[in-house]
């Protein structure tokens, strides 16, 4: 078995972020040969090589370094956690230069490039949960690190991703906005977790392990990614001007006091369509368009990330 303790691998998808990540190579290389780090690099090529390319940085470094935004990070950590099955483990760290970068905020990695680099500097390493669900698109299932948006947040990331000249939080407003009117009849479905079934015209369901989601949008404000529950997010069906209201209350947070919108916590969680289907994203990558069923399931204690000591 070959050595590897201390040494990085980053992984860079080079169109993420419109091309952000890509046209940061050289910048990031310099920064972390300031910092004495011994790294290598590759880059991904298509869809889910990230998967494979974490999956064998698993065997060879110490750490495996995500370089883009939540979609990157997604698949890294698909690829560390099924290397960690087949017995390879690894640290995953992030660098952000995507457009959301939701999942490092709630893991309390900073946002800002030179912070990054910093953080692997220091090496700064905490557990957290993962989560893992089953349906739609990937009945043989899928992790997660950040959350699970069913129903009108999925819709507002797809059409999020076809705004190629807007990018970060505005993206996603502007994608909100849009579908408020493409998505305005909620499906009805039934909930079940911890023992309360229910069924209800659900306008969205966000299952979260991190706090935040759209670049903005405070699903879970108390989420902890370490405390190895879920933290729930349920919005029952509204009318559309007050659609635009919740919208301001959920960038604050504060949508909890609104009599539509539900909290919780659990550690597994299933949702059904009764009528109509689910769209779903998780950590912003498409789990499906319409799908019928979702199962979402905690992984206590699951991977360890390196991110600042002050950042928890």
């Amino acid at each position: 078995m070959v050595s590897c303790m201390g040494k990085y691998r980053l992984i860079v998808n080079p169109a993420a972020g419109g091309g952000t990540a890509g046209q940061s190579i050289p910048d990031i290389e310099a920064k972390l040969r300031d910092l004495g780090l011994e790294f290598d690099l590759v880059k991904t090529e298509r869809p889910w090589h990230a998967v494979e390319l974490a999956q064998t940085a698993a065997e060879e470094v110490d750490v495996v370094v995500a370089v883009g935004g939540d979609g990157t990070a997604n698949e890294v950590l698909n690829g560390l956690m099924l290397a960690k099955k087949a017995g390879h483990i690894a640290t995953m760290a992030v660098l952000c230069v995507g457009r959301g970068n939701d999942f490092a905020f709630g893991m309390g990695i900073p946002s800002d490039l030179a912070a990054g680099c910093k953080a692997l500097g220091d090496d700064h390493r905490r557990m957290i949960d993962v989560g893992r669900v089953v349906g739609g698109d990937f009945s043989e299932g899928r992790y997660f690190g950040n959350g699970i948006g069913i129903g009108f947040d999925a819709v507002v990331g797809f059409v999020a991703a076809k705004q190629k000249r807007l990018t970060g939080f505005v993206s996603y407003f502007v994608a909100a906005i849009k579908s408020i009117f493409l998505y305005y009849k909620a499906p009805l479905v039934r909930l079940e977790f911890d023992g309360q079934p229910m069924n209800i015209h659900a306008l969205m369901v966000s299952v979260m392990n991190g706090t935040r989601m759209g670049g903005g949008f405070m699903m879970a404000p108390d989420g902890k990614p370490d405390d190895g529950v879920f933290n729930l997010c349920i919005a029952r069906q509204v009318s559309r001007p007050r659609i635009f209201a919740l919208m301001l209350k959920f960038m604050k947070g504060t949508q909890f006091a609104h009599p539509a919108i539900s909290d919780g916590q659990t550690t597994h969680i299933s949702v059904t369509a009764i009528e109509g289907s689910l769209p779903a994203h998780a950590d912003g990558e498409t789990l499906c368009l319409e799908g019928q069923k979702l199962e979402m399931s905690i992984v206590p204690n699951a991977l360890e990330i390196i991110a600042p000591a002050d950042k928890t």
